[in-house]
């Protein structure tokens, strides 16, 4: 790596951060898609009715809803450590 102007190079730190986020937000769509289909099936149409049956809806809209905001809370945290790798560092500080 060929240093800056200033002598700073690129953080690899940073660069492995940001790579692990692309890598998470292409996870997290997955997750947050997971109980789609479980739920379109039974919000959308009378598969199941009865206070059973809408017991089992709302315990399924409770967690899908958890489903997503626990990814999306994982994509803020890794964003937020991200934010506070500095972008360029000295060259010895980026072969530790």
């Amino acid at each position: 790596m060929n240093p800056g102007p200033e002598g700073l190079v690129p953080n690899p730190r940073r660069q492995v951060l940001e790579q692990a986020l692309v890598e998470l937000r292409a996870r997290v769509a997955l997750l947050e898609a997971a109980l789609d289909p479980a739920h379109g099936q039974f919000t959308g149409q009378s598969v199941w009715v009865g206070p059973k049956a809408r017991t089992f809806t709302e315990d399924l809209t409770a967690r899908r809803a958890r489903l997503r905001q626990a990814a999306r809370a994982l994509v803020k945290a890794l964003e937020e450590e991200i934010q506070s790798a500095p972008a360029k560092v000295q060259p010895s500080a980026a072969r530790q």
